[in-house]
């Protein structure tokens, strides 16, 4: 199956407000997952029927309302410590019709007291912050996913930085790149997790929790 078929089959409506947000995200040059990538991610969370989901890194809030946006019985809890991004994403999660869906966090997810949130386990977890900190975001989420939950990890080609020789990245990226390689290598090959890739969007890694 080519790329063009995978993005075919995961395609997705998305209503004017997720336009709304597309634009902004690309005026401001905020981060946002791509149209065919997050297509895929909402298709395979359909497939699991995810109902619980904890997203780290919010952004504007847009993945959690696309997320939201699955079915009524979703519940989001997604957690950013960006200031302007946070108060942004607050105020797109109000204006929709999923903030009674989405409880948003505002902290800094390695310092973040997982006591506050509202589920002690969750169907799903969906990592999508800083690139160089993706194991220790697994290392300290990933015991909140339930037994045959899933583990969605973004941005794994980083922009194509991952798929080139270490020679020809930045210097100022080598040590990001060195880190999501170590990161998917690990999980890959981690017995309590069976992964796969979708090469959509920037990259998704999958893992399904054993």
């Amino acid at each position: 199956m080519t790329t063009d078929d995978l993005q075919q089959l995961f395609s997705s409506h998305r209503t004017a407000f997720f336009h709304d947000m597309e634009r902004f995200a690309e005026e401001q040059h905020v981060p946002i997952m791509r149209p065919e990538g997050i297509d895929a991610f909402l298709q395979l969370l359909r497939v699991q029927q995810a109902r619980t989901i904890l997203e780290v890194g919010s952004a504007i809030g847009y993945s959690a309302l696309r997320m939201a946006s699955l079915h009524p019985d979703v519940h989001v809890s997604t957690i950013e410590r960006d200031n302007i991004r946070f108060e942004t994403a607050c105020s797109y999660i109000q204006a929709s019709d999923y903030a009674s869906q989405v409880q948003i966090f505002h902290a800094d997810a390695l310092d973040f007291n997982v006591e506050s949130l509202p589920f002690e386990q969750y169907d799903a977890l969906f990592i999508d912050a800083a690139k160089g900190q993706y194991q220790l975001f697994f290392d300290r989420y990933a015991p909140l996913v339930k037994p045959g939950g899933v583990i969605y990890s973004d941005n794994i080609f980083l922009n194509g930085l991952t798929q080139i020789p270490m020679d020809q990245v930045p210097r100022r990226k080598r040590t990001m790149v060195r880190k999501l390689h170590a990161f998917t290598q690990q999980l890959q090959q981690n017995e309590q997790y069976d992964s796969y890739f979708f090469p959509l969007g920037d990259g998704l890694l999958v893992s399904t929790k054993r």
